[in-house]
């Protein structure tokens, strides 16, 4: 089985590092595996495997025919057989389909907005994804959406996986007391919800004011970023809530934290989820998503409401007094991990839905 990823960016989200687990996964398990960049690279560049035949393609607009003739003559080269696209990279993919009949389309959606799918343009999709062979979910709720909005039938969900990352020289260094650092791995984006984040961040100051929240991930210097370091001068904050913009010695700043959390209020499986799980941190987190199938409430974590800001910062307040639960909490949801959204239990039903899919 001969298979490429296409992907974006190489920037640290969700669906490009799952672009990148993916070819290396596959690097050890089939005849080849590839990774194409279209438009960015970035960071998680660093974390691909030698083994991964990488094409970064600089696309210029959606019809950059010169791209796509790239991409032609790369697939042709190392005779790729199925194409798996990532996100938005469904167009271009399509035009290599076009051009390169012969390859087989895969298409995963990592739609972050998953709670608000009647708001989800789709016409383009609705009129591409037929020439697809299969669709891949990282919740059930895009499952039905495919089915129903894109009469699609041939859909499986397939967990996120996390992976112990490359060694990469250890950079970022947290500001704040040790062991008592509260990480938010996320990027700047409004499903996200920051603003909860902060609102916590001021009521633990005031009786907890020793303890400090952490958040990493892409600023892009829009209204929401603004927004939310506005709110953080309000509440004077600038000592207690620290943004660090987009990293990649992520284990590193994992193990320099104590408690991690998400505050979000739409998700698929946030891969942030499953690497604090991977490395042992107990976490305080929204039930949006899939969320609720990895965290059990009181068992391995919190699980709270979106926007129940009473809530949230009272779990988050059990933790922060209580270091055997921490303990307790962080064994438990590693174990949740390795037993169920390990890299081998995903990857033996991709390849066998592979298999069905595109024979």
């Amino acid at each position: 089985m001969r298979v490429l990823q296409i992907i974006d960016s190489l920037e640290a989200g969700g669906a490009e590092r799952m672009a990148v687990n993916y070819a290396n996964a596959l690097a050890n398990r089939i005849d080849f595996s590839g990774l194409v960049a279209t438009r960015n690279e970035g960071n998680l560049l660093n974390q691909l495997d030698s083994k991964v035949a990488y094409l970064f393609l600089n696309k210029k607009n959606s019809l950059d025919l010169i791209a796509v003739f790239q991409l032609r003559k790369f697939a042709i080269q190392n005779k790729v057989e199925i194409v798996h696209a990532h996100s938005t990279s469904f167009f271009i993919a399509f035009l290599l389909k076009i051009t390169l009949p012969s390859v087989q389309l895969i298409w995963h959606d990592h739609y972050g907005d998953s709670e608000f799918l009647s708001k989800r343009p789709f016409l383009s999709l609705r009129i591409i994804i037929p020439i697809y062979k299969g669709v891949i979910a990282v919740n059930q709720n895009l499952i039905i959406w495919a089915k129903q909005q894109l009469h699609f039938g041939n859909s499986i969900y397939l967990p996120n996986f996390s992976v112990k990352e490359k060694e990469i020289d250890k950079y970022t260094f947290l500001k704040g007391i040790q062991d008592k650092r509260i990480l938010c791995l996320a990027n700047l984006r409004v499903q996200k919800n920051h603003f909860l984040l902060v609102k916590v961040a001021k009521r633990v100051k005031e009786f907890y004011p020793e303890w400090s929240f952490h958040l990493v991930g892409k600023d892009f210097g829009d209204d929401y970023s603004q927004q939310i370091k506005n709110l953080i001068l309000e509440f004077n904050l600038e000592n207690t809530v620290f943004i660090y913009g987009s990293k990649q010695d992520i284990q590193n700043i994992i193990e320099q934290s104590t408690i991690g959390i998400l505050t979000s209020q739409s998700e698929g499986l946030p891969l942030a989820l499953l690497e604090y799980g991977w490395y042992s941190k107990p976490v305080v987190v929204t039930s949006v998503g899939e969320v609720s199938l990895l965290v059990e409430d009181a068992k391995n974590g919190f699980v709270i409401a979106p926007y129940e800001e009473d809530l949230f910062y009272n779990a988050l307040v059990l933790l922060v007094k209580n270091d055997e639960l921490r303990i307790d909490f962080s064994k438990a949801l590693n174990k949740t991990i390795i037993e169920k959204y390990s890299e081998e239990a995903v990857m033996q039903k991709y390849l066998n839905w592979l298999e069905y899919s595109c024979k």
